[in-house]
């Protein structure tokens, strides 16, 4: 592990000694490159097994959403989970008072999150410093992360956070690379763009696949990557989720300093203590968990507002509704009659291709 650790530090350094210009352009694709494929060594050990993930990290998920608390110790991530879930999670003013990864659920809209207090993450964390590897590996399962920072600190401690997160394969706030990579049994590489690239040429793309000794693959650029976005493709365990930036303890700065955060983006003021604002990060954890809420409606009977059936964004078809409430259901299923808004006209009677939107009402009607 240490000469892993050590090769990766020795690249590293290399990247900060080179100057960025076109000519050095391929030679830092080939360290980038190098430097994805230590950092994956680096997680796999852990994976295989070896000291098991410790205690309280396997965590069962539950509920419709997940939703992780990241921040380094003594920021007030547990007094956050305490105000919003009642679950009690030690509290105390020194640092690493939580050792364990503790869940709580708060009940929204009608959906159930679940909510993790993760221990607090060090500096050098996705190099396995600290409790760092498992808390970012129990990160990466969530649905959305609230980093969250002390209005005290300073900034800088949002940039670590994000480097640790990033070193991990967790890309924040950002959609997957617009980029097609197909591999083939011959022909070479062949590297197609349909706008002007101003990181990527054939040099650096071929460097970064023998790389990973692909030498053969046709490579297609919709938009001006990077050499970044490429070995996220090739890597292909990248994980692209919502993050909101919770600014806690703002009781404790003037009205100016909060001016000033207030022109960060995906950012949220809040003071834990007070209960300042915890209802306005609710809303936006809803917002960035991008939910769908859907009412079930029995034979001759009224709609069950109570109790929605809570889909993701990317798979609300009458499919995913049927799978949702039970497996054997599409067995049975003849059609079903929605009202909402994704009807044109109320009721509508679609097939399960149909997609759903929030707060829609569906009767399912089965084969006799």
């Amino acid at each position: 592990m240490s000469t892993v650790m050590q090769k990766i530090k020795d690249i590293e350094d290399e990247m900060a000694r080179t100057q960025k210009n076109k000519a050095t352009a391929h030679h830092l694709g080939l360290l980038k490159a190098k430097l994805a494929k230590l950092r994956r060594e680096l997680l796999e050990p852990s994976a295989k097994g070896g000291g098991g993930a410790g205690q309280g990290f396997d965590v069962t998920k539950s509920g419709d959403a997940r939703v992780g608390l990241v921040g380094f110790p003594s920021v007030g991530k547990s007094t956050l989970l305490n105000k919003l879930t009642g679950t009690f999670s030690e509290v105390a003013s020194y640092e690493f008072t939580t050792l364990t990864c503790i869940p709580g659920v708060i009940v929204y809209k009608g959906a159930k999150i679940q909510l993790l207090d993760l221990p607090g993450i060090i500096e050098g964390a996705k190099d396995g410093k600290g409790r760092g590897r498992q808390v970012i590996s129990t990160a990466r399962t969530c649905n959305c992360i609230l980093i969250v920072l002390d209005a005290i600190k300073p900034i800088t401690h949002k940039r670590l956070i994000e480097k640790e997160l990033e070193g991990f394969g967790i890309r924040l706030n950002k959609e997957p690379p617009n980029l097609t990579f197909r591999k083939k049994d011959k022909g070479g590489i062949n590297f197609t763009s349909t706008v002007a690239n101003t990181h990527l040429d054939l040099d650096t793309v071929k460097a970064i696949c023998s790389e990973y000794r692909m030498h053969n693959a046709d490579i297609t650029l919709r938009y001006d990557a990077t050499a970044d976005d490429l070995i996220d493709v090739i890597e292909g365990s990248r994980i692209y989720m919502p993050c909101i930036y919770v600014v806690n303890k703002i009781d404790q700065i003037t009205l100016e300093e909060l001016e000033i955060l207030d022109k960060l983006p995906h950012y949220c003021p809040v003071s834990a203590h007070l209960e300042w604002n915890l209802d306005g990060l609710l809303d936006k954890v809803w917002e960035y968990l991008n939910l769908t809420r859907i009412y079930t409606k029995p034979k001759g009977m009224n709609p069950d507002y109570e109790d929605p059936v809570i889909l993701s964004s990317k798979k609300r078809t009458v499919e995913d509704f049927c799978e949702r409430i039970h497996k054997d259901m599409l067995k049975q299923f003849k059609y079903a009659l929605v009202w909402g808004s994704s009807a044109k006209h109320k009721p509508q009677r679609v097939g399960k291709e149909h997609e759903l939107e929030d707060e829609d009402v569906v009767q399912i009607i089965k084969k006799v």
